[in-house]
């Protein structure tokens, strides 16, 4: 099994992940997140991102999702140059 969908950094540095829930969190939330940006979205949702280390570091960040009981929508890894919330390129849907 190969994991060629997860992005990769030759440079070895961390990836801005954009993570999308349901639900309504108040920006207090970012620490508990990692010190991610907690941004109130459309339909309901909840925009987190920031930059997260490695896979390893992403599994926790869905962990917490988790435990929350927040239903994922989506998690994408989103390029420097395009750091925009509204439109990221790679969306990949929690049901894919």
């Amino acid at each position: 099994m190969t994991n060629d969908h997860l992005p990769t950094n030759d440079s070895g540095e961390s990836v801005i992940y954009q993570l999308r829930v349901k639900g309504h969190l108040g920006a207090q939330w970012g620490a508990w997140f990692g010190g991610m940006s907690v941004i109130p979205g459309e339909n309901g949702e909840t925009i987190l991102v920031g930059q997260i280390a490695d896979q390893a570091a992403l599994y926790g960040v869905l962990r917490k999702v988790r435990d929350l009981g927040l239903p994922l929508v989506g998690v994408s890894p989103i390029k420097p140059s395009s750091a925009d919330t509204s439109d990221a390129e790679g969306q990949h849907d929690a049901s894919s």
